[in-house]
Protein backbone atom coordinates (compact mmCIF):
# COMPACT_ATOMS: atom_id res chain seq x y z
CA UNK A 1 0.00 0.00 0.00
CA UNK A 2 1.34 3.52 -1.33
CA UNK A 3 1.88 5.88 1.65
CA UNK A 4 0.34 9.26 1.48
CA UNK A 5 4.02 10.99 0.26
CA UNK A 6 4.07 8.57 -1.87
CA UNK A 7 0.34 8.86 -3.28
CA UNK A 8 0.84 12.47 -3.56
CA UNK A 9 3.44 11.94 -5.57
CA UNK A 10 2.07 10.28 -8.36
CA UNK A 11 -0.51 12.99 -9.07
CA UNK A 12 -1.92 13.68 -12.49
CA UNK A 13 0.13 10.34 -13.67
CA UNK A 14 -2.29 7.74 -11.90
CA UNK A 15 -4.75 8.92 -14.29
CA UNK A 16 -2.25 7.66 -17.71
CA UNK A 17 -1.24 4.61 -16.62
CA UNK A 18 -4.14 3.37 -14.27
CA UNK A 19 -6.67 4.99 -16.97
CA UNK A 20 -8.27 6.80 -13.81
CA UNK A 21 -10.06 10.48 -14.75
CA UNK A 22 -7.42 12.82 -14.43
CA UNK A 23 -10.22 14.31 -11.18
CA UNK A 24 -9.62 11.31 -9.49
CA UNK A 25 -5.93 11.29 -9.55
CA UNK A 26 -5.57 14.86 -8.38
CA UNK A 27 -6.08 15.05 -4.98
CA UNK A 28 -4.36 16.72 -1.74
CA UNK A 29 -3.73 15.40 1.59
CA UNK A 30 -6.89 17.36 2.53
CA UNK A 31 -9.30 14.87 0.33
CA UNK A 32 -8.84 11.46 2.08
CA UNK A 33 -12.17 10.04 0.52
CA UNK A 34 -10.75 10.82 -2.96
CA UNK A 35 -7.49 9.49 -2.06
CA UNK A 36 -9.12 6.37 -0.53
CA UNK A 37 -10.71 5.79 -3.58
CA UNK A 38 -7.71 6.40 -5.54
CA UNK A 39 -5.64 4.00 -3.53
CA UNK A 40 -9.05 1.19 -3.54
CA UNK A 41 -8.44 1.20 -7.60
CA UNK A 42 -5.26 0.77 -7.86
CA UNK A 43 -5.18 -2.16 -5.41
CA UNK A 44 -8.48 -3.46 -7.24
CA UNK A 45 -6.74 -3.33 -11.07
CA UNK A 46 -3.19 -4.85 -9.70
CA UNK A 47 -5.10 -7.74 -7.73
CA UNK A 48 -7.55 -8.55 -10.50
CA UNK A 49 -7.41 -12.31 -12.93
CA UNK A 50 -9.06 -13.50 -15.67
CA UNK A 51 -11.00 -16.27 -16.53
CA UNK A 52 -8.25 -17.91 -19.00
CA UNK A 53 -11.53 -19.22 -21.11
CA UNK A 54 -9.89 -17.34 -24.33
CA UNK A 55 -6.90 -19.58 -24.54
CA UNK A 56 -6.50 -21.91 -27.10
CA UNK A 57 -9.20 -20.04 -28.48
CA UNK A 58 -10.26 -21.84 -32.25
CA UNK A 59 -12.72 -20.17 -34.24
CA UNK A 60 -14.47 -21.82 -37.42
CA UNK A 61 -12.76 -21.80 -40.68
CA UNK A 62 -13.26 -19.36 -42.80
CA UNK A 63 -12.08 -20.25 -46.14
CA UNK A 64 -11.29 -16.45 -47.43
CA UNK A 65 -11.03 -13.61 -44.72
CA UNK A 66 -12.81 -10.42 -45.32
CA UNK A 67 -10.55 -7.46 -43.95
CA UNK A 68 -11.72 -4.40 -42.66
CA UNK A 69 -8.41 -1.98 -42.27
CA UNK A 70 -9.02 0.87 -39.88
CA UNK A 71 -5.84 3.66 -40.28
CA UNK A 72 -4.15 4.16 -43.38
CA UNK A 73 -1.13 5.79 -42.50
CA UNK A 74 2.73 4.51 -42.32
CA UNK A 75 1.89 0.97 -40.95
CA UNK A 76 -1.49 0.80 -42.76
CA UNK A 77 0.44 1.60 -45.76
CA UNK A 78 3.41 -1.41 -45.34
CA UNK A 79 0.17 -3.77 -43.85
CA UNK A 80 -1.74 -3.33 -46.71
CA UNK A 81 1.06 -4.84 -49.01
CA UNK A 82 1.72 -7.76 -46.98
CA UNK A 83 -1.75 -9.09 -48.09
CA UNK A 84 -0.69 -9.29 -51.87
CA UNK A 85 0.04 -12.90 -52.40
CA UNK A 86 -2.70 -13.64 -49.70
CA UNK A 87 -5.39 -12.02 -51.94
CA UNK A 88 -3.54 -13.53 -55.06
CA UNK A 89 -4.36 -17.45 -53.13
CA UNK A 90 -7.69 -16.31 -52.56
CA UNK A 91 -6.76 -16.72 -49.10
CA UNK A 92 -8.04 -12.68 -48.00
CA UNK A 93 -9.74 -9.97 -49.52
CA UNK A 94 -9.58 -6.06 -48.30
CA UNK A 95 -13.36 -5.26 -48.02
CA UNK A 96 -13.11 -1.65 -46.24
CA UNK A 97 -10.39 0.99 -45.79
CA UNK A 98 -10.58 3.78 -43.24
CA UNK A 99 -8.89 6.91 -41.99
CA UNK A 100 -9.56 10.55 -41.67
CA UNK A 101 -7.66 11.30 -44.54
CA UNK A 102 -9.44 10.85 -48.05
CA UNK A 103 -5.68 10.82 -49.90
CA UNK A 104 -4.47 8.40 -47.49
CA UNK A 105 -7.33 5.96 -48.26
CA UNK A 106 -7.33 6.64 -51.47
CA UNK A 107 -3.63 5.74 -52.27
CA UNK A 108 -3.88 2.61 -50.57
CA UNK A 109 -6.88 1.34 -52.62
CA UNK A 110 -4.78 2.39 -55.89
CA UNK A 111 -2.28 -0.49 -54.68
CA UNK A 112 -4.91 -2.48 -53.51
CA UNK A 113 -6.50 -2.86 -57.33
CA UNK A 114 -3.02 -3.80 -58.54
CA UNK A 115 -4.02 -7.25 -56.88
CA UNK A 116 -7.42 -6.73 -56.51
CA UNK A 117 -9.21 -5.38 -58.79
CA UNK A 118 -12.37 -3.92 -57.49
CA UNK A 119 -10.60 -2.62 -54.89
CA UNK A 120 -12.00 -1.36 -51.40
CA UNK A 121 -14.79 0.34 -50.00
CA UNK A 122 -13.77 3.92 -48.34
CA UNK A 123 -14.51 5.76 -45.21
CA UNK A 124 -12.72 8.88 -44.47
CA UNK A 125 -12.93 12.08 -42.68
CA UNK A 126 -15.69 11.96 -39.80
CA UNK A 127 -13.82 10.93 -36.39
CA UNK A 128 -16.42 7.92 -36.45
CA UNK A 129 -16.39 6.29 -40.03
CA UNK A 130 -14.05 3.25 -38.81
CA UNK A 131 -17.30 2.40 -36.78
CA UNK A 132 -19.33 1.51 -40.22
CA UNK A 133 -16.30 -0.52 -40.96
CA UNK A 134 -16.83 -2.53 -37.62
CA UNK A 135 -20.56 -2.78 -37.65
CA UNK A 136 -20.55 -3.81 -41.39
CA UNK A 137 -21.47 -7.69 -41.81
CA UNK A 138 -19.30 -8.94 -44.66
CA UNK A 139 -16.17 -8.39 -42.75
CA UNK A 140 -14.66 -11.19 -40.93
CA UNK A 141 -11.48 -9.36 -39.23
CA UNK A 142 -10.44 -6.04 -38.42
CA UNK A 143 -7.48 -4.87 -38.53
CA UNK A 144 -6.46 -1.82 -36.56
CA UNK A 145 -3.31 0.65 -37.52
CA UNK A 146 -4.13 3.72 -35.65
CA UNK A 147 -2.41 5.81 -32.84
CA UNK A 148 -2.20 4.19 -29.77
CA UNK A 149 -4.69 5.70 -27.85
CA UNK A 150 -7.26 4.29 -30.27
CA UNK A 151 -6.31 0.65 -30.15
CA UNK A 152 -7.98 -0.04 -27.22
CA UNK A 153 -11.73 1.22 -27.84
CA UNK A 154 -11.17 0.10 -31.56
CA UNK A 155 -10.58 -3.53 -30.37
CA UNK A 156 -13.14 -3.19 -27.83
CA UNK A 157 -15.81 -2.10 -30.36
CA UNK A 158 -14.76 -4.92 -33.11
CA UNK A 159 -15.31 -7.41 -30.63
CA UNK A 160 -18.55 -6.48 -29.57
CA UNK A 161 -19.76 -6.06 -33.34
CA UNK A 162 -18.49 -10.15 -33.97
CA UNK A 163 -15.15 -9.26 -35.28
CA UNK A 164 -12.02 -10.87 -34.75
CA UNK A 165 -9.22 -8.25 -34.00
CA UNK A 166 -5.65 -7.55 -34.68
CA UNK A 167 -3.87 -4.58 -33.34
CA UNK A 168 -0.99 -2.50 -33.85
CA UNK A 169 1.74 -2.75 -31.00
CA UNK A 170 0.28 -1.61 -27.87
CA UNK A 171 -2.54 -3.06 -27.88
CA UNK A 172 -3.64 -1.08 -24.60
CA UNK A 173 -1.50 1.47 -22.61
CA UNK A 174 -3.74 1.75 -19.25
CA UNK A 175 -3.97 -1.57 -16.65
CA UNK A 176 -8.03 -0.45 -17.26
CA UNK A 177 -7.65 -0.46 -20.93
CA UNK A 178 -5.98 -4.21 -20.83
CA UNK A 179 -8.29 -5.45 -18.35
CA UNK A 180 -11.41 -4.51 -20.94
CA UNK A 181 -9.73 -6.36 -23.25
CA UNK A 182 -9.21 -9.32 -21.06
CA UNK A 183 -12.78 -9.37 -20.12
CA UNK A 184 -14.35 -8.37 -23.68
CA UNK A 185 -12.08 -11.70 -25.58
CA UNK A 186 -13.02 -13.78 -22.85
CA UNK A 187 -16.93 -13.32 -23.47
CA UNK A 188 -17.25 -12.66 -26.97
CA UNK A 189 -15.18 -15.42 -27.85
CA UNK A 190 -13.41 -13.59 -30.71
CA UNK A 191 -9.35 -13.71 -31.62
CA UNK A 192 -7.78 -10.33 -30.18
CA UNK A 193 -3.90 -10.19 -31.33
CA UNK A 194 -1.44 -7.89 -31.19
CA UNK A 195 0.64 -7.48 -33.80
CA UNK A 196 4.17 -8.14 -33.11
CA UNK A 197 6.18 -8.50 -35.92
CA UNK A 198 9.45 -9.18 -34.45
CA UNK A 199 8.28 -12.42 -32.76
CA UNK A 200 7.80 -13.68 -36.97
CA UNK A 201 11.36 -12.33 -37.72
CA UNK A 202 13.78 -15.05 -39.18
CA UNK A 203 16.41 -14.83 -36.19
CA UNK A 204 14.14 -14.80 -33.40
CA UNK A 205 12.30 -17.90 -35.11
CA UNK A 206 15.89 -19.30 -35.41
CA UNK A 207 16.64 -18.65 -31.71
CA UNK A 208 13.24 -19.92 -30.24
CA UNK A 209 13.77 -23.28 -32.65
CA UNK A 210 16.57 -23.73 -31.17
CA UNK A 211 15.60 -23.31 -27.92
CA UNK A 212 12.67 -25.67 -27.99
CA UNK A 213 15.29 -28.38 -30.01
CA UNK A 214 18.04 -28.19 -26.39
CA UNK A 215 20.54 -26.30 -27.88
CA UNK A 216 20.40 -24.04 -24.82
CA UNK A 217 19.37 -26.07 -22.08
CA UNK A 218 17.76 -24.46 -19.52
CA UNK A 219 16.97 -20.78 -19.91
CA UNK A 220 17.95 -17.98 -17.21
CA UNK A 221 18.14 -14.58 -18.72
CA UNK A 222 17.00 -12.70 -21.77
CA UNK A 223 17.18 -9.04 -22.56
CA UNK A 224 15.00 -7.51 -25.06
CA UNK A 225 15.20 -3.86 -26.30
CA UNK A 226 13.41 -1.16 -28.80
CA UNK A 227 16.41 1.23 -29.25
CA UNK A 228 16.04 3.22 -32.18
CA UNK A 229 16.56 6.74 -32.39
CA UNK A 230 13.01 8.90 -33.36
CA UNK A 231 13.68 12.36 -32.82
CA UNK A 232 13.41 13.17 -36.54
CA UNK A 233 10.22 11.07 -36.99
CA UNK A 234 8.37 12.81 -33.71
CA UNK A 235 9.34 16.21 -34.17
CA UNK A 236 8.21 15.79 -37.83
CA UNK A 237 5.11 18.03 -38.96
CA UNK A 238 3.41 15.00 -40.15
CA UNK A 239 5.40 11.91 -39.64
CA UNK A 240 3.09 10.68 -36.61
CA UNK A 241 0.14 13.03 -37.06
CA UNK A 242 -0.18 15.69 -35.00
CA UNK A 243 3.08 14.94 -33.57
CA UNK A 244 0.11 11.84 -31.53
CA UNK A 245 3.78 9.87 -30.55
CA UNK A 246 5.78 13.08 -28.57
CA UNK A 247 2.86 14.16 -26.89
CA UNK A 248 3.20 10.53 -25.00
CA UNK A 249 7.01 11.89 -24.17
CA UNK A 250 6.27 15.02 -22.67
CA UNK A 251 3.03 13.17 -20.68
CA UNK A 252 4.40 9.84 -19.64
CA UNK A 253 7.63 8.29 -18.19
CA UNK A 254 8.37 4.56 -18.15
CA UNK A 255 8.96 2.04 -21.21
CA UNK A 256 6.00 3.12 -23.66
CA UNK A 257 7.04 0.33 -26.40
CA UNK A 258 8.08 -2.66 -24.80
CA UNK A 259 6.85 -6.01 -27.10
CA UNK A 260 9.52 -6.00 -30.10
CA UNK A 261 11.86 -7.00 -27.15
CA UNK A 262 9.45 -8.56 -25.07
CA UNK A 263 7.82 -10.33 -27.63
CA UNK A 264 10.45 -12.75 -28.62
CA UNK A 265 12.11 -12.90 -25.06
CA UNK A 266 8.47 -14.29 -23.98
CA UNK A 267 8.12 -16.35 -26.28
CA UNK A 268 11.81 -17.81 -25.59
CA UNK A 269 10.46 -18.42 -21.68
CA UNK A 270 7.32 -19.86 -22.71
CA UNK A 271 5.30 -16.94 -20.79
CA UNK A 272 1.79 -17.73 -20.43
CA UNK A 273 2.86 -21.72 -21.14
CA UNK A 274 4.52 -22.78 -18.04
CA UNK A 275 5.76 -19.67 -16.30
CA UNK A 276 4.55 -16.21 -16.40
CA UNK A 277 6.02 -12.52 -15.05
CA UNK A 278 5.67 -12.09 -11.27
CA UNK A 279 6.87 -8.70 -10.59
CA UNK A 280 8.99 -5.79 -11.84
CA UNK A 281 11.70 -2.66 -11.13
CA UNK A 282 11.85 0.21 -13.57
CA UNK A 283 13.89 3.23 -13.47
CA UNK A 284 14.55 6.08 -16.11
CA UNK A 285 17.09 7.98 -16.42
CA UNK A 286 17.14 12.26 -16.90
CA UNK A 287 15.55 13.08 -20.03
CA UNK A 288 17.98 15.59 -22.32
CA UNK A 289 18.46 14.29 -25.83
CA UNK A 290 14.98 14.86 -27.06
CA UNK A 291 14.58 18.65 -25.23
CA UNK A 292 17.74 19.70 -26.78
CA UNK A 293 16.76 18.42 -30.48
CA UNK A 294 13.21 20.13 -29.90
CA UNK A 295 14.71 23.08 -29.06
CA UNK A 296 16.62 22.88 -32.32
CA UNK A 297 13.95 22.37 -34.54
CA UNK A 298 11.72 25.37 -32.44
CA UNK A 299 9.33 22.29 -32.34
CA UNK A 300 6.14 23.82 -29.82
CA UNK A 301 7.00 21.53 -27.55
CA UNK A 302 10.01 21.02 -25.78
CA UNK A 303 9.77 20.03 -22.32
CA UNK A 304 9.13 15.92 -22.04
CA UNK A 305 8.83 13.96 -18.63
CA UNK A 306 10.20 10.56 -20.67
CA UNK A 307 13.90 10.11 -19.38
CA UNK A 308 16.17 8.90 -22.16
CA UNK A 309 16.50 5.66 -21.04
CA UNK A 310 14.78 3.50 -19.80
CA UNK A 311 15.92 0.20 -18.11
CA UNK A 312 13.11 -2.45 -16.40
CA UNK A 313 13.88 -5.47 -14.66
CA UNK A 314 10.96 -8.58 -14.23
CA UNK A 315 11.21 -11.38 -12.70
CA UNK A 316 9.13 -14.35 -13.66
CA UNK A 317 7.15 -17.09 -11.04
CA UNK A 318 10.23 -19.67 -12.34
CA UNK A 319 13.06 -17.22 -11.00
CA UNK A 320 13.80 -16.21 -14.75
CA UNK A 321 14.92 -12.85 -15.08
CA UNK A 322 15.03 -9.77 -18.08
CA UNK A 323 15.91 -6.89 -18.80
CA UNK A 324 14.03 -4.85 -20.73
CA UNK A 325 15.14 -1.39 -22.27
CA UNK A 326 13.42 1.74 -24.26
CA UNK A 327 15.25 4.74 -25.97
CA UNK A 328 13.79 6.60 -28.81
CA UNK A 329 15.65 9.60 -27.54
CA UNK A 330 19.21 9.34 -28.62
CA UNK A 331 21.63 8.62 -30.83
CA UNK A 332 22.43 5.23 -29.99
CA UNK A 333 22.11 2.47 -33.21
CA UNK A 334 19.06 0.45 -33.64
CA UNK A 335 19.23 -2.45 -31.46
CA UNK A 336 16.32 -5.31 -30.13
CA UNK A 337 19.71 -6.62 -27.93
CA UNK A 338 17.92 -9.83 -28.47
CA UNK A 339 20.03 -11.57 -25.76
CA UNK A 340 19.09 -14.98 -24.08
CA UNK A 341 21.36 -16.91 -21.75
CA UNK A 342 20.71 -20.86 -20.78
CA UNK A 343 22.51 -23.34 -19.37
CA UNK A 344 24.36 -24.54 -22.62
CA UNK A 345 24.30 -21.93 -24.93
CA UNK A 346 24.19 -18.12 -25.29
CA UNK A 347 22.71 -15.39 -28.48
CA UNK A 348 23.44 -12.05 -28.17
CA UNK A 349 22.18 -10.12 -31.20
CA UNK A 350 23.01 -6.77 -33.11
CA UNK A 351 24.81 -8.68 -34.71
CA UNK A 352 23.80 -12.11 -34.20
CA UNK A 353 26.40 -13.90 -32.33
CA UNK A 354 26.43 -17.31 -31.19
CA UNK A 355 28.34 -19.32 -28.34
CA UNK A 356 27.79 -22.97 -27.67
CA UNK A 357 29.43 -24.42 -24.69
CA UNK A 358 31.36 -27.48 -24.26
CA UNK A 359 30.48 -31.14 -22.32
CA UNK A 360 33.79 -29.87 -20.38
CA UNK A 361 34.33 -26.64 -18.58
CA UNK A 362 36.87 -24.77 -20.50
CA UNK A 363 39.18 -22.03 -19.23
CA UNK A 364 37.73 -18.61 -21.42
CA UNK A 365 35.31 -18.73 -24.46
CA UNK A 366 34.36 -16.94 -27.33
CA UNK A 367 31.28 -16.58 -29.87
CA UNK A 368 30.97 -19.29 -32.88
CA UNK A 369 33.60 -18.66 -35.48
CA UNK A 370 30.91 -17.74 -38.86
CA UNK A 371 31.57 -21.67 -40.45
CA UNK A 372 30.13 -22.90 -37.31
CA UNK A 373 27.60 -20.07 -36.95
CA UNK A 374 26.07 -20.49 -40.13
CA UNK A 375 25.94 -24.35 -39.68
CA UNK A 376 23.55 -23.74 -36.70
CA UNK A 377 21.78 -21.06 -38.63
CA UNK A 378 21.32 -23.72 -40.95
CA UNK A 379 20.28 -26.55 -39.45
CA UNK A 380 18.23 -25.00 -36.87
CA UNK A 381 16.32 -22.00 -39.30
CA UNK A 382 12.61 -22.00 -38.63
CA UNK A 383 10.60 -23.90 -41.15
CA UNK A 384 8.14 -21.30 -41.64
CA UNK A 385 11.17 -19.04 -43.10
CA UNK A 386 12.15 -22.23 -44.89
CA UNK A 387 8.85 -22.81 -46.27
CA UNK A 388 8.01 -19.15 -47.29
CA UNK A 389 11.52 -17.79 -48.31
CA UNK A 390 10.32 -16.67 -51.68
CA UNK A 391 7.07 -14.29 -51.20
CA UNK A 392 9.52 -13.14 -47.75
CA UNK A 393 12.07 -12.01 -50.49
CA UNK A 394 8.85 -10.61 -52.39
CA UNK A 395 7.81 -8.67 -49.10
CA UNK A 396 11.19 -7.60 -47.51
CA UNK A 397 9.56 -4.08 -47.37
CA UNK A 398 7.67 -5.50 -44.27
CA UNK A 399 10.71 -4.91 -42.07
CA UNK A 400 12.72 -7.40 -44.31
CA UNK A 401 9.88 -9.83 -44.21
CA UNK A 402 8.76 -10.21 -40.89
CA UNK A 403 5.57 -8.40 -41.50
CA UNK A 404 4.38 -10.74 -44.44
CA UNK A 405 4.91 -13.83 -42.04
CA UNK A 406 2.89 -12.14 -39.16
CA UNK A 407 0.01 -11.53 -41.66
CA UNK A 408 0.29 -14.74 -43.28
CA UNK A 409 0.23 -16.57 -40.53
CA UNK A 410 -3.07 -14.19 -38.45
CA UNK A 411 -5.16 -15.43 -41.97
CA UNK A 412 -3.60 -18.63 -42.24
CA UNK A 413 -4.81 -19.65 -39.16
CA UNK A 414 -8.36 -18.50 -39.40
CA UNK A 415 -8.40 -20.17 -42.61
CA UNK A 416 -7.67 -23.47 -40.68
CA UNK A 417 -9.66 -22.46 -37.50
CA UNK A 418 -6.85 -22.43 -35.37
CA UNK A 419 -5.78 -20.48 -32.51
CA UNK A 420 -3.18 -17.67 -33.33
CA UNK A 421 0.55 -17.57 -32.18
CA UNK A 422 -0.17 -14.61 -29.97
CA UNK A 423 -3.64 -14.55 -28.10
CA UNK A 424 -5.42 -12.10 -26.22
CA UNK A 425 -2.86 -13.00 -22.84
CA UNK A 426 0.50 -12.60 -24.43
CA UNK A 427 -1.00 -9.65 -26.24
CA UNK A 428 -2.00 -8.22 -22.77
CA UNK A 429 0.98 -9.16 -20.76
CA UNK A 430 3.66 -7.58 -22.79
CA UNK A 431 1.51 -4.10 -23.16
CA UNK A 432 0.55 -4.31 -19.11
CA UNK A 433 4.70 -3.77 -18.32
CA UNK A 434 4.39 -0.64 -19.57
CA UNK A 435 1.92 1.39 -17.39
CA UNK A 436 2.93 -1.02 -14.90
CA UNK A 437 6.65 0.52 -15.55
CA UNK A 438 5.73 3.78 -15.24
CA UNK A 439 3.98 3.02 -11.64
CA UNK A 440 6.99 2.01 -10.70
CA UNK A 441 9.37 4.90 -12.03
CA UNK A 442 6.48 7.34 -10.03
CA UNK A 443 7.19 5.20 -7.29
CA UNK A 444 10.85 5.11 -7.01
CA UNK A 445 11.86 2.29 -8.90
CA UNK A 446 9.16 0.44 -6.58
CA UNK A 447 8.79 -3.34 -7.12
CA UNK A 448 5.22 -4.09 -8.83
CA UNK A 449 3.39 -7.20 -8.97
CA UNK A 450 2.30 -8.42 -12.01
CA UNK A 451 -1.69 -9.03 -11.96
CA UNK A 452 -2.34 -12.85 -13.24
CA UNK A 453 -3.67 -11.95 -16.94
CA UNK A 454 -4.02 -15.44 -17.36
CA UNK A 455 -6.69 -16.87 -15.21
CA UNK A 456 -3.99 -19.37 -13.98
CA UNK A 457 -4.01 -21.01 -17.42
CA UNK A 458 0.00 -19.86 -17.02
CA UNK A 459 0.56 -22.88 -14.82
CA UNK A 460 0.15 -25.59 -17.42
CA UNK A 461 3.06 -26.61 -20.03
CA UNK A 462 2.05 -25.88 -23.17
CA UNK A 463 4.03 -25.89 -26.52
CA UNK A 464 4.61 -22.71 -28.42
CA UNK A 465 2.21 -22.30 -31.51
CA UNK A 466 4.86 -20.48 -33.34
CA UNK A 467 6.60 -24.31 -33.99
CA UNK A 468 3.51 -25.20 -36.29
CA UNK A 469 3.25 -25.51 -39.91
CA UNK A 470 0.37 -24.24 -41.04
Amino acid sequence: MMNRKDFLNLSTRAALFFGLAPAVACTNSKNSSVEDETQQKIKQLLGRTATGSAFGLSAPKIDKVRVGLIGAGNRGNTLIQMFDWLIQNNYAEIIAISDLKQQKVEKLNVHLKTVQPNGADLYFGNPEEWKKVAERDDIDLLIIATPWEMHTPMALYGMEQGKHVASEVPISYTLEDCWKIIDTAERTQKHCMMMENCCFNGEELWILNMIKQGVFGNLTHAEGAYIHDLRMHMLHETYYEDQWRLKHHANRNGNFYTTHGLGPVSQYMDIGRGDTYDFLTSMSSLEQSLSEAAKQKNNPIQEFKCGDMNTTLIKTKLGKTIMLQFDVHTGRPYNRLNTVTGTKAVHMGYPSRLYVGHEELQWGHKWLETAEYKEYRDKYDHPLWQKLRTQISENAVGHGGMDFVMIYRLIRCLNEGKPLDINVYDSILWSAVTPLSELSVAQGSAPIKVPDFTGGTWKEKKPTEMLRDI
